[in-house]
């Protein structure tokens, strides 16, 4: 594995996007601390909201892991907004992992794959987290995975 974040995210060819504007009134993150609290990301990518639907209807898990991925990179976004740089982070302390699925869905703490999986792949140590994954009838904007972490700062 790189030694930096930078590179890591090179290597996987992950460009951190601008953090998204608040599609309602809240702010993108909340500060206490050495802790950041981020909003929920959805899985936008250029700036285009991807993969809408429910997991287990018209979406697969293998989508809903992509999807995952997507909001982790805006999570990160978030944390490189808040912290000026990704090398600031000191440890993402917990994730939770919303997922637009069918009732009959009972996958979803492998959807939260794609995010956890991305995050540690990405911060390596610093990357693992505690992590909840829930099933929801339905996510803001019709997305199908909705991503939200806290994050401590060194």
């Amino acid at each position: 594995m790189s030694n930096t974040i930078a590179s890591r995210l090179d290597a996987l060819g992950i460009e951190i996007p601008a953090v998204a504007a608040p599609a309602a009134n809240y702010m993108p993150y909340s500060r206490a601390g050495k802790l950041v609290f981020t909003s929920g990301q959805l899985p936008f990518d250029d700036g285009a909201l991807n993969l809408k639907g429910k997991i287990g209807g018209e979406l697969t898990l293998e989508q809903g892991q992509e999807a995952a991925r997507l909001c982790a990179i805006n999570v990160l976004a978030v944390a490189q907004a808040a912290l000026g740089d990704l090398e600031n982070i000191k440890q993402i302390v917990k994730i939770t992992i919303f997922v637009s699925s069918t009732p009959e869905f009972t996958s979803q703490h492998l959807v939260g794959n794609g995010a956890s999986d991305l995050l540690a792949d990405v911060l390596g140590d610093a990357g693992r987290h505690a992590r909840s994954a829930v099933g929801m009838p339905c996510l803001p904007l019709d997305a199908s995975v909705e991503v939200e972490a806290i994050i401590e700062a060194k």
